[in-house]
Order: structure tokens, then C-alpha cells, then sequence
């Protein structure tokens, strides 16, 4: 285990280290749904493609919106780890794992309503409805899981231990494809079984989160005081942090909802090839979201120990290397062209509408990094408030926008809107930036 010490030596080394198994286990995130899209992309009906798509939606709202079980938990672990707060830290472990499953049992009770509205405001057809409707009665059943294993990375980042975040990810990600392809492709399960894969790669993934972690959580437990745990101050700060996070969640996925509910409404065809261009974008956030959740590590523990150089070069070195990335990303997608898409989907019609936005897709990582590295900062350091500020601004902005951009240009319109929008979070984001630096100490470090 990194001591805190080493935890704010800050190299290029160090950064790679951090980010390289955080890459690969995030990339395998999307390549799950783009399994999800490629088997029943390969069924004889596109409206199949349209149902996981809206399917796996209604789970970002559902899941997603609790991502603050992972962001909020690494900023207060890597803080407490940077001061060398070993009290505060394992009660941070309880306290989290307590609301995740608290929450995910909430999320089950609450969850019917929740779909029906889901499919209203998405207005697909009746058929596209009818299979979305039954993936998500099957998959809610792993909420629980779900909201454990966000805990678990939250942790596993806050400790530097980014080898037990990429185990995690890694059982939980190939599980759920070997299980679609068995489902789907073997038993013919169709839509219902790319469902019931999530949902028991989901479960697998949580036992395994508390094998990785048990003698952290055994010294937690026999440490932990009931009246700290409870403590006020400890409480009302978890939860103005989550709250923040959840609200800021609620706006991005709502906008990228927006999306895909613009999609639908231009037919099933073009929803299908925005859910493929949509996996590419995924694919290319989760992979260079290495370096944001680098940054929340490394910045995290040199704010929490009031190292403003350390917290200075942990900026400059990811940011650095996360641009780097971005641009090898989208000269990847220039060169993967249509043999990439049709990884996806077999259905011509799809293919050729899917080529005429790939060029989107082509510059969009070098657009969208720079939010990433700023939401990273600010979660490592805990300075919600102004990530759900800029937020709300930079979406409201979006929104409006779109209501000019689509009856101008169409479907490039809604590409165009979303480039703007990644643009706005970055541009809010460095606005609010400062704040963090002023509330560091400026005296000189300490030598070694």
C-alpha cells in the first residue's frame, strides 16, 4: 500500500502508474455496451439497437445519478490518506458502503415509476418501448450491487490502489460481455438476456469489492467509533458533497439524455447510429478519464496535506499527458473508419447514416478532455459547489441552443450542440478554478 508520503511525489511515472490500470479498466466500461449494442446489433431489426440504447439511458439516470458514491468517496479518501488521517479515513469506508446500500435498496422500492416516467419522456416507438421495458425490470434488481462497487472504486482511487479499482472493473466488465454473448447469441435470450448479464456481472463485481478491501474494512470496523461515525459535521459535509455531485450527475446525464431523445424522435435508424457514435464517445471519456481520476488521486492527497506544488505539478503532468491521449484517440477513431462501426452493427442503412457523423466523433476527444481534467480537480479537492455551478450553466446553455442548432442543421446540429457543451463545462470550470489554489497554504515545501 502507498504511504502518504509517496503519495505526493509527483512524476511522469507516477502519473502513468495511476492512470494506465484506471484506462484500461474504464475502457472496458463502454466496450460493455458496446457488446450490449454489437449482439443485438447483429439481430435481424434495428429497433433492437433502439432498445438497449434507451434501456441502458433510463440506468444513467438510475445508476449514474449516484456516481457521487464514487467521486465524493475518492476526494474524502485521497485527502484523508494525503493527512495521514487514519480514523477519519476508515470511518469514511463505513459511512460510504452504509448509504450504498441503503440507497440501492432505495432505488429498487422507487424504481417502477421511475421507468414508466423514463420511457414517457423518451418517446420512442411502441415496439422500441416494449423491449426497453424489459431490460429494466430485470436490471434494477442489481442496484445494491451497483451503488457497492461505485463505493469500492471511490475508494480503491482515494488510496492510490489502482490495481484493485482495475480487478474490479476488469471481473465486472468481462463477465458482463462473456455473458451477453452466451445469452444473447447462445440461448437466443434477446434483449432480456444482455439485461440479466449486467445483472449478475454486477453482484460478482460487489463480492469481489469486499474480498479486495476486507482487512481495511475489518481494521474499520473494529476502529470504528459510533459516535464519530454519526458525528454532525462528518455528515452534513458527506452530504452537501453528494449532493452536489448527485445534482451536477442529474444535469450531464440529462443532457446527454437530451441527446438521445433528439435521436429518437428523427427515427430508428438515426437513433441507432447516435447510440454507436454515442459508445464512441463513451469509449473515448471512460479511456482518458485515466488521467481525470489520476488527478483526483494525486491532487486530492497534496490538497488534503497542503502540498500547493505538489498539487501544481499533479495539474500540469495529467493534464499534459490526457491531451496527448486525446489526440492519439481521435486519429484512432480517423483511422478506424467504417470497419469500426461495423463492429457494431451489420445493418447497412445504420453503417452509412453512422459514417456521415463520424467526423464528430473524430474531434471530439480533443474537445472534451479539458472538462474531464477540471471535474477531476475539483472532485480530488471536494469543491462541489462550484462543479454543480458550472454545470447548471453550461447545460441550461446546451439546452438552448439546441432549440436553434436542430432546426438549422439537423442531426450535425445536435453534434454541434454537444461539442458545445463540453466546451462551456471546461470553460465554467476554469472560471471557478482559482478558489482551489487561494485555499492553499503558500509557504515553501518542506525538504526531503
Amino acid at each position: 500500500m502507498t504511504e502518504p508520503r509517496a503519495a505526493l511525489e509527483v512524476t511522469h511515472r507516477k502519473v502513468w502508474l495511476l492512470a494506465g490500470p484506471i484506462i484500461l479498466s474504464n475502457i472496458s466500461v463502454p466496450l460493455v455496451g458496446a457488446v450490449d449494442t454489437a449482439v443485438v446489433g447483429h439481430l435481424p431489426d434495428p429497433r433492437y439497437i433502439g432498445a438497449v440504447a434507451l434501456g441502458a439511458l433510463i440506468f444513467s439516470f438510475l445508476y449514474w445519478g449516484f456516481g457521487f458514491l464514487r467521486m465524493g468517496t475518492s476526494g474524502f479518501v485521497a485527502q484523508a490518506f494525503g493527512a495521514g488521517d487514519w480514523p477519519e479515513l476508515h470511518h469514511t469506508l463505513i459511512r460510504v458502503l452504509l448509504l450504498a446500500v441503503v440507497l440501492g435498496l432505495f432505488t429498487i422500492l422507487i424504481s417502477r415509476p421511475l421507468i414508466e416516467f423514463a420511457l414517457y419522456l423518451l418517446e420512442s416507438s411502441a415496439a422500441v418501448e416494449g423491449l426497453a421495458r424489459d431490460y429494466a425490470h430485470i436490471r434494477i434488481w442489481s442496484a445494491p450491487a451497483v451503488l457497492c462497487v461505485y463505493a469500492f472504486t471511490g475508494i480503491f482511487v482515494g488510496l492510490h490502489n489502482m490495481r484493485a479499482a482495475f480487478a474490479l472493473q476488469l471481473i465486472l466488465n468481462i463477465a458482463n460481455m462473456l455473458l451477453d454473448v452466451l445469452f444473447v447469441l447462445g440461448f437466443g435470450w434477446g434483449v432480456e438476456g444482455v439485461a440479466l448479464a449486467s445483472l449478475i456481472a454486477e453482484y460478482l463485481a460487489m463480492l469481489a469489492g469486499f474480498y479486495l478491501l476486507r482487512y481495511r474494512l475489518r481494521n474499520a470496523l473494529q476502529a470504528c467509533n459510533r459516535a464519530r461515525l454519526l458525528h454532525r459535521a462528518a455528515l452534513v459535509r458527506l452530504f452537501q458533497a453528494n449532493s452536489n455531485i448527485f445534482i451536477r450527475t442529474l444535469a450531464l446525464l440529462f443532457a446527454l439524455g437530451y441527446f438521445t431523445a433528439m435521436s429518437a424522435r428523427q427515427g430508428e435508424v438515426i437513433l441507432a447510429a447516435n447510440a454507436i457514435m454515442l459508445h464512441l464517445q463513451s469509449i473515448m471519456a471512460h479511456g482518458l478519464d485515466g488521467f481525470a481520476t489520476a488527478v483526483e488521486a494525486l491532487a486530492g492527497s497534496a490538497y488534503g496535506a497542503g502540498r500547493r506544488r505538489a498539487f501544481r505539478r499533479a495539474v500540469l503532468l495529467t493534464s499534459l499527458w490526457g491531451g496527448v491521449i486525446a489526440i492519439m484517440t481521435g486519429i484512432g477513431y480517423l483511422l478506424g473508419n467504417e470497419a469500426m462501426i461495423r463492429l457494431f452493427t451489420s445493418i447497412d442503412s445504420v453503417v452509412e447514416t453512422a459514417l456521415i457523423y463520424l467526423p464528430w466523433m473524430i474531434a471530439m476527444p480533443i474537445v472534451s478532455i479539458w472538462c474531464y481534467q477540471l471535474d477531476g480537480i475539483f472532485i480530488g479537492t471536494s469543491h462541489t459547489r462550484e462543479m454543480r455551478n458550472a454545470m447548471a450553466v453550461s447545460l441550461a446553455a446546451y439546452l438552448a441552443l439546441l432549440q436553434w442548432l436542430i432546426p438549422a442543421f439537423g442531426n450535425h446540429g445536435l453534434y454541434l450542440g454537444l461539442a458545445v457543451f463540453m466546451l462551456l463545462r471546461a470553460l465554467s470550470l476554469l472560471f471557478y478554478y482559482p478558489r482551489i489554489e487561494s485555499s492553499m497554504p503558500v509557504e515553501a515545501e518542506p525538504q526531503a
